[in-house]
């Protein structure tokens, strides 16, 4: 369900959109209607605006200096799901979660995996989000991207070159907004099963009841992050607010009062000690967006 208008949000606080709960103030929150007010808002913006997108506000940090710039919110955006032939035709402001059941619903079978990304189309195309050994452009047929100056562009998935939480897009000054997905025919009721099982072992594994971002590094090549972290100590240490979880050592969990330098020195300090103890130096899959405030300068 679209917006029946859009919203301009002048100096808008970012921490309510993001899954850490932090993060300074935009100097425009744009909320569009829909993709032909997405399109006629980006036309008429005055070309020296940066512009960035968010969906569900997960995998990304924004910095407590706020974000110079208009930030355009997807998140019941672009929500149109639905079939077109054989293909899942969805729009990126759709969240993974609700296309994993509609896939399964429609016994379309190779989309379960999507129940485990908590966040929407959008950024799982943007970043080939995956889990449980699968990844989002295994099963992109097509997509339609926006450029700066609100002109839409479908094509081809082999236009875009995916690989380990990365996508190399033809024209880098473009997002997405919609896609088409090909999957196998399978059985509504076997899929269903999947999806529970998947949430079941997430619920079990993630520290899904404290705010998070997911991942907070890639896994490196034949091991894993959380292995890594865990290995070198770092279970529970905690920067001001900030605390590697617990329960899941690639996880970094809000337990109060967080802001996101405690998250970005948090980040830094694990990435040194892996490398010193491992011997790894392990790529953050974690964005960060926006400027550091005055103080935070000073600790930098």
């Amino acid at each position: 369900m679209t917006l029946v208008t859009p919203k301009l949000l002048l100096n808008e606080p970012l921490a309510r959109y993001t899954s850490w709960r932090v993060g300074g103030r935009a100097d425009q929150l744009y909320i569009p209607a829909g993709l032909d007010d997405l399109s006629a808002f980006l036309h008429n913006l005055d070309a020296a605006q940066p512009v960035y997108f968010i969906g569900l506000g997960s995998n990304l940090l924004v910095r407590d200096g706020g974000v110079r710039g208009t930030v355009v919110l997807m998140h019941n955006v672009l929500t149109t799901l639905k079939m077109e032939g054989e293909l899942v035709y969805a729009e990126a402001g759709v969240t993974c979660a609700k296309l994993a059941k509609f896939c399964a619903k429609e016994a379309k079978q190779g989309g379960e995996f999507f129940a485990g990304i908590p966040g929407t189309l959008g950024g799982a195309l943007a970043m080939n989000a995956g889990c449980y050994g699968s990844e989002t452009w295994n099963v992109v047929k097509r997509v339609t991207t926006i450029n700066r100056s609100g002109e839409l562009n479908t094509r081809d998935a082999a236009a875009f070159i995916p690989s380990y939480r990365h996508v190399e897009k033809p024209v880098a000054d473009e997002w997405f907004v919609a896609a088409w997905l090909g999957l196998e025919k399978g059985d509504a009721h076997a899929s269903a099963q999947k999806i529970k099982e998947l949430l079941a072992k997430r619920l079990a594994s993630q520290p899904l009841n404290m705010p998070s971002a997911g991942s907070t590094f890639r896994n490196p090549a034949g091991d894993y992050a959380a292995r890594l972290i865990e290995a070198s100590g770092l279970k529970g240490y905690i920067i001001g607010g900030a605390q590697v979880s617990e329960r899941h050592a690639n996880f970094i969990v809000n337990v109060g009062g967080a802001t996101a330098l405690d998250i970005e020195l948090l980040i830094k300090h694990m990435r040194d000690t892996v490398l010193e103890q491992q011997g790894v130096l392990l790529q953050q899959e974690v964005k960060v967006l926006g400027e550091l405030s005055l103080s935070e300068l000073e600790v930098k």
